[in-house]
C-alpha cells in the first residue's frame, strides 16, 4: 500500500470473484447467522427469497479474504522511499459505512468484487495517518450489483504535517 499522500482519489482495484455454493452457504449460515432462509432448504423455499441465500455477513467475508490477498501481492510496498522508510502494509479500520445488501447471493453465484478509492481525510488528532475511503462493490455474473458499502481504512503518511487538501 502506498503512503496516504500517494494515493488518489478514483483509484480502483478489481479483488477478483468467488462463487457461493450451497453447502458454503448453509455452512457459514450456521455458524454466524443461523436464520432459515441461509440453512434449511425447505424452510428457506417458503420464504420471500423463494430459497437458501448467503448471509450478507457471508459476502463481507469474502470481499475481506479477496481484499487482503490483493495487498498480498502488491509487491510496490516493499520498495523503501527516498528517506529510506519502506510504505505502510495498510492499517485497521474504523469501520464501514452504509452497508447494502441489494440483491440475494444463490448457490452458483459468481461474485466479483471491486474496491475504489472515493475520499480521503486528513486527520488533525493523528497528524501520522489519514483516513482513505472506498466504496466496495461486488456484482454478479449478470452484472447486478449485490453488495455496496464504503470502507474505511487507517492509512500512515509520509509526512505528518502537510494537509492534502
Amino acid at each position: 500500500m502506498p503512503w496516504f499522500e500517494d494515493v488518489k482519489i478514483g483509484t480502483s482495484s478489481e479483488l477478483g470473484s468467488y462463487t457461493f455454493t450451497q453447502e458454503e452457504i448453509i455452512a457459514f449460515g450456521k455458524k454466524f447467522d443461523p436464520q432459515p432462509f441461509h440453512v434449511d432448504p425447505e424452510a428457506a423455499a417458503q420464504t420471500h427469497f423463494g430459497g437458501i441465500i448467503a448471509s450478507g455477513w457471508h459476502t463481507c467475508s469474502i470481499w475481506m479474504k479477496l481484499m487482503v490477498a490483493n495487498r498480498a501481492g502488491d509487491t510496490v510496498e516493499e520498495e523503501p522511499d527516498e528517506d529510506g522508510r519502506t510504505p505502510p502494509r495498510g492499517g485497521p479500520s474504523p469501520g464501514v459505512l452504509d452497508i447494502r445488501w441489494k440483491k440475494p447471493v444463490r448457490p452458483g453465484d459468481t461474485i466479483s468484487y471491486r474496491t475504489e478509492v472515493v475520499e480521503k481525510i486528513d486527520l488533525k488528532s493523528r497528524p501520522n495517518i489519514g483516513i482513505l475511503r472506498s466504496l466496495n462493490t461486488g456484482t454478479n455474473q449478470n452484472g447486478e450489483t449485490v453488495i455496496t458499502f464504503l470502507g474505511q481504512g487507517l492509512v500512515e503518511r509520509k509526512n505528518p504535517f502537510v494537509s492534502t487538501k
